[in-house]
């Protein structure tokens, strides 16, 4: 399972797909959809078992995923643009929403992610605030430091805008 470098080139999936995935409580993929695997470029066989973070592009800011996971762990559910990296190298966005998936007595047994295909007025907006929050992250060499400074940005931003993330998210 050979990961390839960036290529820069960005994969597109329609409208009416949806990529859908679910993980364990760690985030292992317990089940990928058909458009998951042809756009990641992976074989349920790679996948599942595996980390969902193996499709992490390193352009996504690692705030945005403390977020995520902060949110999804509260029980609460949550929307986010996401950047994820197919195997061969290639990139795609995606506007995720993702829930805890719990059994009949509310305990979470794990996570859902749904996501569909994002709009270029969405992404003129969204490319720009996570080069800013990266750029934020990478002035610090501690993790825990750059994950502090580029959640601050963000609340920031939020602050300023009077939203929350989820009205920011929807907003676009």
């Amino acid at each position: 399972m050979k990961e390839h470098s960036l290529t820069g080139y960005a994969r597109l999936f329609r409208d009416d797909e949806i990529i859908v995935s679910k993980t364990d409580l760690k985030g292992r993929l317990t089940y990928c959809n058909d458009v998951f695997l042809k756009i990641s470029d992976y074989s349920e066989r790679d996948l599942l078992g595996k980390p969902h973070n193996i499709i992490r592009h390193p352009h996504m800011p690692r705030c945005i995923f403390r977020l995520l996971w902060s949110t999804i762990q509260n029980g609460d559910e949550i929307f986010a643009y996401v950047v994820n990296r197919s195997r061969n190298g290639d990139h795609y966005w995606v506007l995720a929403h993702i829930t805890p998936d719990r059994e009949g007595s509310g305990t979470i047994l794990g996570y859902h992610s749904s996501r569909r295909s994002v709009r270029d007025s969405a992404l003129a907006v969204i490319e720009p605030l996570y080069k800013s929050l990266l750029d934020t992250e990478r002035q610090y060499s501690s993790p825990k430091d750059a994950m502090v400074a580029s959640s601050q940005m963000l609340s920031d931003l939020l602050a300023a805008k009077g939203m929350n993330y989820d009205q920011f998210i929807l907003s676009l």
